[in-house]
């Protein structure tokens, strides 16, 4: 038996061979967990949701997530059995994630956040602001979403993109340099975007020496997870004024009323929003039919991620 997030009635062409169920986090289990040999994690909801079910679901084959960090679920595989199957949605948030990226970017540099101001008050608070044409944009994190914003930085003449990610290669477009070139590449950069995994290697990846090796005046773009920034680094370097951000995820998250990020000169902040838009359903719809079909014909699954034993 599956276990659904999204009805599934409402997902075409799911392999007739399987018994589905949905549940979406809610009190009430539909069927009996031990039943459940796949079972897709409510989307947007707390850890302690996502992972209540887990132990009693005693036959569980694979656990699927409906976004591309693991990190809310991944900590709970070390109580399941071995040999249970973990598998993100990549390519599901490509789309969205990298429009909202370039959507900060533009914001925050043509001053968006102040016009916004300026219009609640009645006021016109027009001036100088900077444009991304000409500007040279780092990403760190080059996997799918990385190379998704990219597209879209394309036809707004940055002078130059650079790419970092765990390992180096080469693509069409450039090379992406190892996670060490980052203090040569650092200082190069206008714009900084983050869209890396949280991982015990990327937690606090843009700390203090990190902040420090970017330019005067450079943006840093998080549309990671808020653990790959050092918070309290971060607002030092908001407070002098000599960097500025925008933010789509903070730690802690969410922000807490009364928090000094909240109000830190040069910060775009929004809550989350790079996955949840009307790009969602359809492709996480695809995805599940995809592994669906792989699941039921013995084949093996996309986007595997780990295996516990």
């Amino acid at each position: 038996m599956a276990w659904l997030p999204i009805p599934p009635e409402e997902i075409d062409g799911l392999p007739d061979t399987l018994e589905y169920a949905f549940w979406d986090g809610g009190p009430d289990y539909p069927t009996d967990p031990a039943r459940c040999a796949f079972y897709c994690v409510p989307y947007m909801k707390p850890p302690q949701v996502c992972t209540r079910p887990l132990s009693a679901m005693t036959g569980l084959r694979v656990v699927q997530t409906l976004t591309a960090g693991i990190d809310h679920i991944k900590p709970a595989l070390a109580d399941l059995a071995p040999g249970v199957r973990l598998c993100n949605a990549r390519g599901v948030h490509d789309a969205s994630t990298a429009e909202l990226a370039l959507a900060l970017i533009l914001a925050s540099l043509r001053g968006i956040p102040d016009f916004v101001r300026g219009q609640d008050a009645e006021e016109w608070r027009s001036g100088f602001r900077p444009a991304l044409a000409d500007k040279s944009v780092l990403i760190v994190g080059y996997g799918a979403i990385g190379s998704a914003i990219e597209d879209r930085l394309v036809p707004f003449e940055c002078e130059r993109v650079a790419r970092v990610a765990r390992s180096p290669r080469t693509t069409e477009r450039g090379p992406v340099h190892p996670i060490d070139a980052l203090p040569r590449l650092l200082p190069e950069a206008d714009v900084v975007v983050l869209v890396t995994p949280l991982t015990e290697a990327t937690r606090g990846l843009a700390g203090a020496e990190f902040l420090s090796r970017m330019k005067d005046g450079a943006l840093l773009v998080n549309v990671a997870r808020g653990g790959v920034v050092d918070t309290k680094a971060l607002l030092t370097e908001l407070e002098s004024g000599r960097l500025r951000a925008a933010l789509d995820v903070t730690d802690p998250e969410p922000l807490p009323a009364g928090h000094p990020l909240w109000h830190a000169p040069g910060v775009l902040i929004s809550p989350h929003v790079g996955g949840p838009t009307s790009a969602f359903l359809p492709r996480a719809k695809r995805l599940l039919r995809d592994q669906l079909h792989r699941y039921a014909r013995g084949e093996s699954l996309a986007h595997l991620i780990a295996t516990t034993g």
